[in-house]
């Protein structure tokens, strides 16, 4: 019982720690971000903030490293599928849940404060596993023209995801998740399609 009580005592230390952190990142950049700041924003002594966390830089990690975790998770079906393709909207939709769970993270980094290279990280892992494994399911697919593909498909999605934010975030991961994949396959014809998106 008492390892569940410090449990959740952490979970809502470093949730109210992310708070504060993610507010201060959307109008400074991390170098001016000073931990008293923080501590005062969290409401936090600075002694909690340094049992969690080294400095601001490895709190920033830590962060980045449980949303990088949840893609790679989100994309497992695409890496594990030998045969046939796998369900890409259930692999997008685990994609746009975690983005949603990591809302504040995300709208920081696509700001002008947000960490650049974490973006690229998050880009480069899609791009390749799209060129190793795409070509299990795309046989007449060449490493070039799945470059090109990915490189339109993540710009794309990158736009579907700041529209998202701007929006609130209304639409539910599933249906922004169907949304790119009739994107994706329908081209313009997706502006004509009246097929519905999951649970409308």
């Amino acid at each position: 019982m008492k390892t569940t009580k410090n449990d959740h005592r952490t979970r809502v230390t470093k949730a109210m720690i992310r708070k504060a952190f993610t507010t201060i990142l959307r109008n400074k950049p991390i170098q001016s971000i000073s931990i008293k700041e923080l501590c005062e924003l969290a409401q936090i002594n600075r002694s909690t903030f340094y049992f969690h966390y080294t400095d601001i830089y490895d709190l920033l990690n830590q962060i980045e490293e449980e949303m990088f975790e949840g893609i790679k998770t989100a994309l497992e079906p695409i890496v594990a599928s030998e045969e046939g393709n796998p369900n890409y909207l259930t692999v997008t939709t685990g994609i746009f849940q975690c983005i949603k769970d990591n809302a504040d993270l995300c709208i920081v980094t696509l700001g002008n404060y947000g960490d650049k290279a974490f973006a690229m990280k998050l880009i480069d892992y899609g791009r390749t596993l799209c060129v190793e494994n795409y070509g299990k399911f795309y046989k007449n697919a060449t490493p070039q023209k799945l470059e090109y593909y990915y490189t339109f498909v993540s710009a794309g999605c990158i736009g579907l995801l700041q529209k998202w934010f701007e929006d609130g975030l209304v639409m539910t991961p599933a249906e922004i998740a169907s949304m790119a994949e009739n994107l994706m396959m329908y081209g313009m014809g997706f502006l004509e399609n009246d097929r519905k998106t999951e649970n409308n």
